[in-house]
C-alpha cells in the first residue's frame, strides 16, 4: 500500500484520530475526583453529587449529530458510507420509518425501543439481517408503538464518541410537520441537513433550515448525490445564494456517498478526494468534537468553581472568627441575614417559585395560541384556494402544500417556544443573583422517548371525474322534462310528440341539467374539501398543542428541580458558615492558632483547585491550555 492509500484509509477511519482524549479526559477527571474528595470530607453529599453529574459527561461523551432532511435525500445511505457499515436502509421508498441511533459498541446488535404503557420503554432485540424491514409496524413490537431502532456497531469513528441519529423524512406520510425531527435538535451536538443535487433549495427547505439553525449551533448542509448530477456545482453556487438572500449562516458540503463507498472498497485516494468527505470532517472536528468538549470544559470550571465556593464559605467564615473574634461576630451577623434571605428563595411561596409558574402558565398559554393563529391562517389560505377552483382536480398538489405550510407552521411554534423556555430560565436566575448562584440549567427536553406521535394523513376527496354513462345519464334526465312539455305543446299545432322543436328543446335542458350536475358537484367537493382541512388542522392542533403542554411540563419541572437545588445547597453552605462561625467563637485561645493554621491550608488547597478550574476557560477563548497534573 502507497502512501496515498495509507492516508485514505487512515483518513476514513476517523476525522478525530488527532484527538488527545485520554489526557483530556484524564486532567479532567483528576480535577473532579480531588475536588469531590474534599467536598466528601466535609460532608457536602450535595456537592458530590453535584460533581459526580459532570464527571459522568466527561468519563463517557456522546457527540450527537442528528442527520435530517427532506424524503429520499440520501439520508441513510451518508450514514452508512459515513461509517464504511450497512446500519441503515436504503432504498426507492421511504425507508426509514422509525428514528435510527447508530453508537458504539464492542459487539454489534440491534434493539427495537417500544413503548410499555404505564411503565419504562421495553427493548426487543433485532437481528442485523432485518434491519432492512423495521417499520412502525413490524410484528416484533407485537402492536406496541415504536420509539425508535438503536444500531450498536464497533467503529472508530464512532468510538471517539459520535452517535449518529437516522432521522425519518421530513413531510413523509401520516407524519406531515417537522416537529417529531425539530424535537430532537435542541440537544444535538451538531445537525447535518442533507439536500440532493438534483435540484435548487426549495422554499419548505429554506424554511426547515432556518427553524434548525434557531435550535442548534453547529449545523451543516450537505448537498449529497454530487456523482449523479453533473451540474452539482451550478446547484452548489445557487444554494449559496439562496441561503445569502435568507440570511442562514451554514456551511455547504457537497458530497457524494457513492464515491466515498467506492473509495473505502477500492483504497482509492482520489475517490475518496472527490466525495468531498474531508470537508466533512473537518466539520466534524471544528465545530462539533472541539466545540463540545469547550463546552464540557467550561461545564468542569463552573462546577468546580462553585463547589470550591462553597466550601470556602464555611472555612472563610471560621477563620475570621478565630483571627478577630470581633470580625467574627460581624460575619455572624451577616451570615444570618443572608441564610434568612436564602430561606425565603427556598420557601414554597419564594418569588423564584412564582415567577417560575406563572411563567409556564402564560408561556403554555401564548404557545397555544401562537400555534392555533398559524393554523387559522393556513386553513384560510388553503380555503382561499379551494374557492377559486375544483378542489377535486387540484386536490394532490394542495395536500401537498397543505402539509407544507403546517410543518413550516409548527415548526415555527416550536422555535419560538424553545427561546421563549431558555427566556423564562434566564428571568428565573436573575432571582438567585444575589447568591451570586446564576447557572442555568441545560433544558434538554430531546428525548427519543418522546417525539411527536403522527398525525392522521389528509382525507381523500373525489375527484369529480364521471364518466361517459353518467353523462349521458344526467343529460337525458334533464332533457326527459323537456322533450315531454315541449312535446305535448306542439301536439296541439298537429306535430308529433317528437319533433325538432321538443328534441331541440330537450337538448337544451339537457345541456342546462349537466351543467347545473357539474356546479353542484363541484359546490359539494368545495365543502367537502374544507371540512377535511379544518378536520386535518384540528388533528394536527390537538396533537401538536398535547405534546407542547408535555414538553413545557417537563421544562417546568427541569428548572424547578436545578433552582432548588441552587437554593438548597446556598442554604446549606450558609448555614455550614454560620455554625463555623459559631464554633469558631467558642474554640480556646490556646487553640486558635492551630485551628487557624488548619484552616488556611485548607483555603490554600481550595484556592488552588479554583485557579485550575480557571485555567479551564481560555482553551473555549482559544488558547491551547492544557489541565495542570
Amino acid at each position: 500500500m502507497d502512501n496515498a492509500t495509507s492516508d485514505t484509509a487512515e483518513s476514513a477511519k476517523s476525522p478525530t484520530r488527532n484527538r488527545a482524549v485520554p489526557a483530556h479526559e484524564a486532567a479532567l477527571t483528576a480535577l473532579l475526583d480531588r475536588t469531590t474528595g474534599i467536598a466528601a470530607a466535609a460532608g457536602r453529599t450535595d456537592l458530590v453529587d453535584r460533581l459526580d453529574l459532570v464527571r459522568t459527561r466527561v468519563v463517557d461523551p456522546r457527540f450527537r449529530v442528528v442527520v435530517v432532511g427532506q424524503l429520499k435525500q440520501g439520508k441513510s445511505q451518508f450514514v452508512n458510507s459515513l461509517l464504511n457499515l450497512a446500519v441503515c436502509s436504503v432504498g426507492d421508498d421511504e425507508t426509514t420509518a422509525v428514528p435510527t441511533v447508530v453508537q458504539n459498541s464492542e459487539r454489534a446488535f440491534a434493539e427495537l425501543v417500544v413503548a410499555e404503557p404505564g411503565g419504562e420503554p421495553r427493548r426487543v432485540e433485532v437481528p442485523l439481517a432485518e434491519l432492512d424491514s423495521v417499520s412502525p409496524s413490524t410484528p416484533r413490537a407485537e402492536g406496541r408503538e415504536v420509539l425508535r431502532l438503536e444500531v450498536n456497531v464497533p467503529s472508530p469513528l464512532l468510538a471517539d464518541g459520535l452517535v449518529f441519529v437516522d432521522t425519518p423524512g421530513v413531510g413523509g406520510h401520516g407524519n406531515p410537520h417537522a416537529a417529531a425531527t425539530l424535537g430532537l435538535l435542541p440537544a444535538a451536538d451538531a445537525v447535518l441537513v442533507l439536500s440532493d443535487a438534483s435540484q435548487e433549495f426549495t422554499e419548505p427547505e429554506l424554511a426547515f433550515l432556518r427553524q434548525v439553525t434557531g435550535l442548534c449551533p453547529a449545523v451543516a448542509c450537505l448537498i449529497t448525490k454530487t456523482d449523479l448530477y453533473p451540474h452539482w456545482r451550478r446547484i452548489v453556487d445557487a444554494d449559496r445564494a439562496h441561503l445569502q438572500r435568507a440570511g442562514i449562516d451554514v456551511p455547504l458540503v457537497p458530497i457524494s456517498s457513492v464515491l466515498r463507498s467506492h473509495a473505502l472498497r477500492l483504497d482509492d485516494r482520489s475517490l475518496h478526494d472527490e466525495s468531498g468527505f474531508d470537508a466533512l470532517y473537518a466539520f466534524l472536528r471544528g465545530r462539533v468534537i472541539e466545540h463540545a468538549e469547550g463546552g464540557l470544559r467550561r461545564a468542569v470550571s463552573h462546577d468546580v468553581h462553585s463547589v470550591v465556593e462553597h466550601l470556602m464559605l464555611a472555612l472563610g467564615s471560621e477563620l475570621a472568627a478565630l483571627r478577630d473574634p470581633t470580625k467574627g461576630a460581624a460575619a455572624v451577623a451577616e451570615l444570618q441575614r443572608a441564610k434568612t434571605a436564602t430561606e425565603e428563595l427556598h420557601k414554597k411561596t419564594s418569588r423564584w417559585q412564582q415567577t417560575l409558574a406563572d411563567g409556564i402558565a402564560d408561556l403554555a398559554s401564548d404557545i397555544d395560541h401562537d400555534l392555533r393563529d398559524r393554523l387559522r391562517q393556513v386553513t384560510r389560505e388553503a380555503e382561499r384556494a379551494v374557492d377559486e377552483g375544483d378542489p377535486g382536480k387540484e386536490w394532490g398538489e394542495l395536500g401537498e402544500w397543505l402539509e407544507e405550510q403546517i410543518a413550516q407552521s409548527v415548526g415555527d411554534n416550536f422555535v419560538w417556544a424553545h427561546d421563549r423556555a431558555l427566556w423564562l430560565a434566564e428571568v428565573v436566575a436573575e432571582h438567585f443573583a444575589d447568591a451570586g448562584a446564576v447557572e442555568m440549567p441545560q433544558l434538554d427536553v430531546a428525548d427519543l422517548d418522546g417525539v411527536l406521535e403522527p398525525v392522521v394523513a389528509l382525507a381523500d376527496l373525489e375527484s369529480g371525474r364521471i364518466g361517459i354513462t353518467q353523462k349521458v345519464l344526467v343529460g337525458m334526465r334533464g332533457s326527459y322534462g323537456g322533450v315531454l312539455m315541449f312535446g305535448l305543446i306542439t301536439t296541439l299545432m298537429g306535430m308529433t310528440l317528437l319533433n325538432p322543436i321538443s328534441v331541440g328543446a330537450g337538448v337544451l335542458l339537457g345541456t342546462k341539467a349537466y351543467r347545473d350536475d357539474r356546479d353542484a358537484r363541484v359546490v359539494k367537493r368545495r365543502a367537502d374539501a374544507k371540512v377535511a382541512i379544518r378536520r386535518f388542522t384540528d388533528d394536527v392542533s390537538f396533537q401538536v398543542g398535547k405534546e407542547s403542554k408535555d414538553r413545557l411540563r417537563l421544562i417546568q419541572r427541569l428548572l424547578r428541580d436545578h433552582f432548588t437545588a441552587i437554593a438548597e445547597q446556598t442554604l446549606r453552605s450558609l448555614g455550614d458558615s454560620l455554625r463555623a462561625a459559631q464554633d469558631a467563637a467558642t474554640v480556646e485561645s490556646t487553640e486558635r492558632a492551630g485551628r487557624a493554621a488548619e484552616v488556611e491550608r485548607q483555603m490554600q488547597v481550595l484556592a488552588e483547585l479554583k485557579d485550575r478550574a480557571a485555567q479551564l476557560l481560555p482553551v473555549e477563548a482559544g488558547v491551547d491550555e492544557e489541565v495542570p497534573a
